[in-house]
Protein backbone atom coordinates (compact mmCIF):
# COMPACT_ATOMS: atom_id res chain seq x y z
CA UNK A 1 0.00 0.00 0.00
CA UNK A 2 1.64 3.34 -1.15
CA UNK A 3 0.08 6.34 -1.55
CA UNK A 4 2.10 8.17 -4.40
CA UNK A 5 2.03 4.67 -6.57
CA UNK A 6 -0.08 4.57 -9.90
CA UNK A 7 -3.41 2.54 -9.37
CA UNK A 8 -3.12 -0.94 -9.84
CA UNK A 9 -5.01 -3.89 -11.36
CA UNK A 10 -6.75 -5.39 -7.49
CA UNK A 11 -9.78 -6.43 -9.07
CA UNK A 12 -8.27 -9.01 -11.27
CA UNK A 13 -8.69 -12.61 -10.05
CA UNK A 14 -5.79 -13.16 -7.90
CA UNK A 15 -4.54 -16.39 -9.00
CA UNK A 16 -3.96 -14.78 -12.18
CA UNK A 17 -1.51 -12.02 -11.01
CA UNK A 18 1.95 -13.55 -11.35
CA UNK A 19 1.50 -17.04 -14.28
CA UNK A 20 4.97 -18.21 -14.03
CA UNK A 21 4.46 -20.49 -16.87
CA UNK A 22 4.87 -18.64 -20.31
CA UNK A 23 2.85 -21.60 -22.35
CA UNK A 24 -0.15 -21.03 -19.35
CA UNK A 25 -3.05 -20.31 -21.91
CA UNK A 26 -4.60 -17.28 -20.24
CA UNK A 27 -8.41 -16.71 -21.27
CA UNK A 28 -8.59 -12.78 -20.58
CA UNK A 29 -12.26 -11.81 -19.41
CA UNK A 30 -13.95 -9.80 -21.96
CA UNK A 31 -14.70 -6.80 -20.05
CA UNK A 32 -11.07 -5.99 -19.44
CA UNK A 33 -10.03 -2.72 -19.08
CA UNK A 34 -6.46 -0.85 -17.67
CA UNK A 35 -6.66 1.88 -15.67
CA UNK A 36 -4.95 4.90 -17.56
CA UNK A 37 -1.49 5.54 -15.92
CA UNK A 38 0.97 8.61 -17.06
CA UNK A 39 3.79 6.60 -15.46
CA UNK A 40 3.78 3.68 -17.50
CA UNK A 41 3.30 3.70 -21.77
CA UNK A 42 2.05 0.39 -22.64
CA UNK A 43 3.04 -1.48 -25.91
CA UNK A 44 -0.41 -1.84 -26.84
CA UNK A 45 -1.70 -2.09 -30.49
CA UNK A 46 -2.35 1.69 -31.85
CA UNK A 47 -5.49 2.96 -31.71
CA UNK A 48 -6.51 5.41 -34.87
CA UNK A 49 -7.33 9.21 -33.26
CA UNK A 50 -10.65 8.99 -35.16
CA UNK A 51 -11.75 5.38 -33.74
CA UNK A 52 -14.80 5.38 -31.57
CA UNK A 53 -13.96 5.83 -27.76
CA UNK A 54 -17.07 3.45 -27.23
CA UNK A 55 -14.69 0.53 -28.22
CA UNK A 56 -11.53 1.62 -26.06
CA UNK A 57 -12.57 -0.71 -23.01
CA UNK A 58 -11.89 -3.71 -25.78
CA UNK A 59 -8.51 -2.69 -26.20
CA UNK A 60 -7.73 -5.96 -23.41
CA UNK A 61 -8.88 -8.20 -26.07
CA UNK A 62 -6.37 -7.63 -28.24
CA UNK A 63 -3.35 -8.35 -25.92
CA UNK A 64 -1.72 -11.83 -25.92
CA UNK A 65 -1.18 -13.50 -22.69
CA UNK A 66 2.81 -12.95 -22.73
CA UNK A 67 1.63 -8.74 -23.02
CA UNK A 68 -1.11 -9.21 -19.76
CA UNK A 69 1.80 -10.14 -17.83
CA UNK A 70 3.87 -7.60 -18.74
CA UNK A 71 1.25 -5.60 -18.14
CA UNK A 72 0.59 -6.81 -14.30
CA UNK A 73 4.33 -6.66 -13.88
CA UNK A 74 5.05 -3.47 -14.98
CA UNK A 75 2.66 -1.68 -12.94
CA UNK A 76 4.33 -3.26 -9.51
CA UNK A 77 7.63 -2.16 -10.51
CA UNK A 78 7.32 0.81 -8.16
CA UNK A 79 6.29 -0.55 -4.94
CA UNK A 80 8.89 -4.16 -5.68
CA UNK A 81 11.78 -0.36 -5.97
CA UNK A 82 10.38 1.09 -2.71
CA UNK A 83 10.36 -2.49 -1.14
CA UNK A 84 13.24 -4.48 -2.23
CA UNK A 85 15.74 -4.94 0.52
CA UNK A 86 13.64 -4.31 2.79
CA UNK A 87 12.26 -6.32 5.68
CA UNK A 88 8.67 -7.30 6.09
CA UNK A 89 7.38 -9.30 9.26
CA UNK A 90 4.55 -11.72 8.38
CA UNK A 91 2.47 -12.90 11.18
CA UNK A 92 0.70 -16.05 9.84
CA UNK A 93 -2.59 -17.57 11.09
CA UNK A 94 -6.23 -17.54 11.21
CA UNK A 95 -8.17 -18.88 8.24
CA UNK A 96 -4.98 -18.56 6.54
CA UNK A 97 -3.78 -21.14 8.04
CA UNK A 98 -6.64 -23.26 7.94
CA UNK A 99 -7.58 -23.61 4.58
CA UNK A 100 -4.85 -25.43 1.91
CA UNK A 101 -5.85 -23.24 -0.65
CA UNK A 102 -5.17 -20.22 1.38
CA UNK A 103 -2.06 -21.47 3.14
CA UNK A 104 -0.49 -22.35 -0.19
CA UNK A 105 -1.38 -18.65 -1.57
CA UNK A 106 0.57 -16.92 1.30
CA UNK A 107 3.27 -19.35 1.13
CA UNK A 108 3.85 -18.47 -2.83
CA UNK A 109 3.25 -15.09 -1.90
CA UNK A 110 6.38 -14.97 0.29
CA UNK A 111 8.31 -16.79 -1.97
CA UNK A 112 7.21 -14.21 -5.06
CA UNK A 113 8.01 -11.85 -2.86
CA UNK A 114 11.62 -12.99 -1.60
CA UNK A 115 12.27 -13.35 -5.23
CA UNK A 116 11.62 -9.88 -6.15
CA UNK A 117 14.50 -8.42 -3.24
CA UNK A 118 12.13 -8.20 -0.37
CA UNK A 119 13.53 -10.49 3.05
CA UNK A 120 10.26 -11.76 4.78
CA UNK A 121 9.99 -12.74 7.76
CA UNK A 122 7.31 -15.42 8.97
CA UNK A 123 6.02 -15.34 12.48
CA UNK A 124 2.95 -18.26 13.23
CA UNK A 125 1.33 -19.36 16.12
CA UNK A 126 -1.25 -22.64 15.84
CA UNK A 127 -4.02 -22.89 18.21
CA UNK A 128 -6.27 -25.35 16.10
CA UNK A 129 -3.39 -27.58 15.62
CA UNK A 130 -2.95 -27.53 19.69
CA UNK A 131 -6.23 -28.17 20.64
CA UNK A 132 -6.72 -31.09 17.83
CA UNK A 133 -3.49 -32.77 19.21
CA UNK A 134 -4.60 -32.24 23.19
CA UNK A 135 -8.11 -33.72 21.86
CA UNK A 136 -6.02 -36.65 20.60
CA UNK A 137 -4.32 -36.67 23.87
CA UNK A 138 -7.49 -36.93 26.07
CA UNK A 139 -6.47 -33.07 26.95
CA UNK A 140 -8.87 -30.74 27.51
CA UNK A 141 -7.63 -26.87 26.47
CA UNK A 142 -9.14 -24.29 28.70
CA UNK A 143 -9.52 -20.49 28.27
CA UNK A 144 -9.98 -17.62 30.17
CA UNK A 145 -10.73 -14.53 28.84
CA UNK A 146 -9.80 -15.29 25.69
CA UNK A 147 -6.19 -16.82 26.42
CA UNK A 148 -4.99 -20.39 26.33
CA UNK A 149 -4.69 -21.49 30.10
CA UNK A 150 -1.20 -23.37 29.69
CA UNK A 151 -0.51 -25.71 32.48
CA UNK A 152 2.84 -28.01 32.25
CA UNK A 153 0.86 -30.90 30.19
CA UNK A 154 -0.53 -28.24 27.98
CA UNK A 155 2.94 -26.33 27.57
CA UNK A 156 4.38 -29.55 26.81
CA UNK A 157 2.14 -30.30 23.87
CA UNK A 158 2.59 -26.56 22.92
CA UNK A 159 6.19 -26.92 22.43
CA UNK A 160 5.76 -30.28 20.35
CA UNK A 161 3.26 -29.27 17.91
CA UNK A 162 4.49 -25.63 17.25
CA UNK A 163 8.03 -26.31 17.58
CA UNK A 164 8.27 -29.75 15.47
CA UNK A 165 5.23 -29.68 13.48
CA UNK A 166 3.60 -26.48 12.30
CA UNK A 167 6.70 -24.83 12.18
CA UNK A 168 8.50 -27.77 10.28
CA UNK A 169 5.52 -27.93 7.94
CA UNK A 170 5.89 -24.65 7.12
CA UNK A 171 9.34 -24.55 6.70
CA UNK A 172 8.68 -27.70 4.13
CA UNK A 173 6.18 -25.79 2.10
CA UNK A 174 8.45 -22.81 1.55
CA UNK A 175 11.29 -24.79 0.50
CA UNK A 176 9.21 -26.71 -2.02
CA UNK A 177 7.71 -23.40 -3.26
CA UNK A 178 11.67 -22.66 -4.35
CA UNK A 179 13.08 -20.46 -1.40
CA UNK A 180 14.73 -21.74 1.12
CA UNK A 181 13.31 -21.45 5.12
CA UNK A 182 15.08 -21.81 8.00
CA UNK A 183 12.77 -22.71 11.11
CA UNK A 184 13.72 -21.02 14.14
CA UNK A 185 11.78 -21.01 18.15
CA UNK A 186 12.32 -18.02 20.12
CA UNK A 187 14.77 -20.40 22.29
CA UNK A 188 16.69 -21.03 19.16
CA UNK A 189 19.90 -18.40 19.94
CA UNK A 190 18.62 -16.76 22.28
CA UNK A 191 16.61 -14.95 19.69
CA UNK A 192 13.13 -14.38 22.27
CA UNK A 193 13.63 -14.12 25.65
CA UNK A 194 10.33 -14.45 27.79
CA UNK A 195 9.08 -13.61 31.00
CA UNK A 196 6.03 -14.73 32.85
CA UNK A 197 2.38 -12.97 31.67
CA UNK A 198 0.91 -10.65 34.55
CA UNK A 199 -2.09 -13.32 34.47
CA UNK A 200 0.09 -16.33 35.16
CA UNK A 201 -1.13 -17.15 38.62
CA UNK A 202 -4.50 -18.36 35.99
CA UNK A 203 -3.08 -18.76 32.88
CA UNK A 204 -0.03 -20.88 33.63
CA UNK A 205 3.22 -20.95 31.18
CA UNK A 206 1.50 -17.70 29.41
CA UNK A 207 4.43 -15.59 28.33
CA UNK A 208 5.32 -12.10 27.54
CA UNK A 209 8.57 -10.74 25.64
CA UNK A 210 11.06 -9.61 28.00
CA UNK A 211 13.97 -9.02 25.21
CA UNK A 212 14.93 -9.53 21.51
CA UNK A 213 18.09 -10.49 20.51
CA UNK A 214 18.07 -10.59 16.70
CA UNK A 215 21.52 -11.70 15.92
CA UNK A 216 20.74 -14.88 14.72
CA UNK A 217 18.16 -14.21 12.35
CA UNK A 218 20.37 -11.03 10.71
CA UNK A 219 22.88 -13.22 8.65
CA UNK A 220 20.25 -15.76 7.51
CA UNK A 221 18.02 -12.31 6.13
CA UNK A 222 21.00 -11.08 4.39
CA UNK A 223 21.73 -14.01 2.81
CA UNK A 224 18.32 -14.01 1.50
CA UNK A 225 16.96 -17.04 3.52
CA UNK A 226 13.26 -16.59 4.75
CA UNK A 227 12.77 -17.18 8.28
CA UNK A 228 10.35 -18.65 9.76
CA UNK A 229 9.57 -18.19 13.82
CA UNK A 230 7.34 -19.97 16.16
CA UNK A 231 6.36 -17.72 19.24
CA UNK A 232 7.58 -20.54 22.18
CA UNK A 233 10.78 -18.90 24.04
CA UNK A 234 12.21 -19.69 27.21
CA UNK A 235 12.87 -17.51 30.20
CA UNK A 236 16.24 -16.64 31.88
CA UNK A 237 16.01 -20.14 33.51
CA UNK A 238 14.84 -22.03 30.47
CA UNK A 239 11.20 -22.46 31.39
CA UNK A 240 9.27 -22.31 28.39
CA UNK A 241 6.42 -20.18 27.21
CA UNK A 242 3.29 -19.70 25.21
CA UNK A 243 3.59 -16.49 23.80
CA UNK A 244 0.59 -14.44 22.03
CA UNK A 245 1.98 -14.79 17.80
CA UNK A 246 0.96 -11.10 17.35
CA UNK A 247 2.97 -9.83 19.89
CA UNK A 248 6.41 -12.06 18.65
CA UNK A 249 5.60 -10.71 15.58
CA UNK A 250 5.39 -7.05 16.27
CA UNK A 251 8.32 -7.11 19.06
CA UNK A 252 10.41 -8.76 16.02
CA UNK A 253 9.44 -5.85 13.58
CA UNK A 254 10.69 -3.97 16.06
CA UNK A 255 14.30 -5.46 16.58
CA UNK A 256 14.79 -5.96 12.94
CA UNK A 257 13.85 -2.42 12.07
CA UNK A 258 11.50 -3.68 9.77
CA UNK A 259 10.13 -1.71 7.19
CA UNK A 260 6.28 -3.47 7.39
CA UNK A 261 4.55 -5.41 9.62
CA UNK A 262 1.75 -7.46 8.76
CA UNK A 263 -0.58 -9.51 10.86
CA UNK A 264 -3.04 -11.65 8.32
CA UNK A 265 -6.59 -12.14 10.37
CA UNK A 266 -10.10 -13.34 9.75
CA UNK A 267 -11.58 -9.45 9.59
CA UNK A 268 -11.39 -7.26 6.57
CA UNK A 269 -9.40 -4.95 8.63
CA UNK A 270 -10.05 -2.18 11.16
CA UNK A 271 -13.85 -1.35 10.92
CA UNK A 272 -15.55 2.68 11.70
CA UNK A 273 -18.36 0.84 11.87
CA UNK A 274 -18.48 -2.88 14.05
CA UNK A 275 -21.59 -4.22 12.03
CA UNK A 276 -20.74 -2.90 8.81
CA UNK A 277 -18.05 -4.94 6.89
CA UNK A 278 -17.93 -2.43 4.36
CA UNK A 279 -17.23 0.60 6.60
CA UNK A 280 -13.11 -0.33 6.67
CA UNK A 281 -10.60 2.55 7.20
CA UNK A 282 -7.79 1.97 4.61
CA UNK A 283 -5.17 4.44 6.59
CA UNK A 284 -5.37 5.63 9.59
CA UNK A 285 -2.47 7.24 12.33
CA UNK A 286 -1.68 5.97 16.01
CA UNK A 287 -3.46 9.16 16.92
CA UNK A 288 -6.44 8.16 15.04
CA UNK A 289 -6.42 4.76 16.26
CA UNK A 290 -6.19 5.52 19.64
CA UNK A 291 -9.43 7.81 19.27
CA UNK A 292 -11.42 4.72 17.89
CA UNK A 293 -10.35 2.79 20.60
CA UNK A 294 -11.40 5.25 23.08
CA UNK A 295 -14.34 5.51 21.40
CA UNK A 296 -15.88 1.89 21.69
CA UNK A 297 -15.41 1.40 17.93
CA UNK A 298 -12.67 -1.12 18.51
CA UNK A 299 -13.16 -3.91 20.97
CA UNK A 300 -12.39 -8.05 21.08
CA UNK A 301 -9.95 -9.73 19.35
CA UNK A 302 -9.02 -6.71 17.59
CA UNK A 303 -7.50 -4.94 20.39
CA UNK A 304 -4.38 -6.72 21.10
CA UNK A 305 -3.90 -6.21 17.62
CA UNK A 306 -3.89 -2.98 16.89
CA UNK A 307 -2.29 -2.31 20.38
CA UNK A 308 0.96 -4.67 18.90
CA UNK A 309 0.85 -2.58 15.58
CA UNK A 310 0.79 0.82 17.90
CA UNK A 311 3.93 -0.91 19.77
CA UNK A 312 5.87 -1.59 17.02
CA UNK A 313 5.27 2.04 15.09
CA UNK A 314 6.31 3.45 18.71
CA UNK A 315 9.76 1.44 18.30
CA UNK A 316 10.46 2.16 14.75
CA UNK A 317 8.22 0.18 12.59
CA UNK A 318 7.85 2.45 9.45
CA UNK A 319 3.60 1.20 8.65
CA UNK A 320 1.52 -1.97 10.32
CA UNK A 321 -1.30 -3.13 8.60
CA UNK A 322 -4.14 -5.50 9.68
CA UNK A 323 -5.25 -7.50 6.62
CA UNK A 324 -7.74 -9.83 5.56
CA UNK A 325 -6.35 -13.07 4.96
CA UNK A 326 -9.53 -14.95 3.75
CA UNK A 327 -8.67 -13.40 0.48
CA UNK A 328 -6.40 -14.88 -1.85
CA UNK A 329 -3.17 -13.56 -2.10
CA UNK A 330 -3.98 -10.56 0.06
CA UNK A 331 -0.08 -10.64 0.98
CA UNK A 332 0.56 -8.70 -2.62
CA UNK A 333 -2.06 -7.36 -2.75
CA UNK A 334 -0.82 -5.35 0.11
CA UNK A 335 2.48 -4.88 -0.82
CA UNK A 336 2.28 -4.60 -4.25
CA UNK A 337 -0.92 -2.10 -4.88
CA UNK A 338 -1.94 0.93 -3.46
CA UNK A 339 -5.30 -0.70 -2.86
CA UNK A 340 -3.76 -2.66 -0.24
CA UNK A 341 -6.18 -5.52 1.72
CA UNK A 342 -7.10 -4.17 4.84
CA UNK A 343 -5.95 -1.33 7.34
CA UNK A 344 -2.80 0.33 7.13
CA UNK A 345 -2.05 2.11 10.36
CA UNK A 346 0.88 4.68 10.38
CA UNK A 347 3.06 6.21 12.57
Amino acid sequence: MLGVAPKTLTNLPPPSLFPFSSKTQTTLPSNLSFPSSTRFTHKYPTVSAVSNPVQEPKLAESLSPGQFRVDILSESLPFIQKFRGKTIVVKYGGAAMKSPALQASVINDLVLLSCVGLRPVMVHGGGPEINHWLSRLNIQAVFRDGLRVTDGDTMEIVSMVLVGKVNKTLVSLINKAGATAIGLSGMDGRLITACPSPKAADLGFVGEVEQVDPSVLRPLIASGYIPVVTSVAADKYGQPYNINADTVAGELAAALEAEKLILLTDVAGILENKDDPKSLVKEIDIKGVKKMMDNGKIGGGMIPKVNCCVRSLAQGVRTASIIDGRVPHSLLLEILTDEGAGTMITG
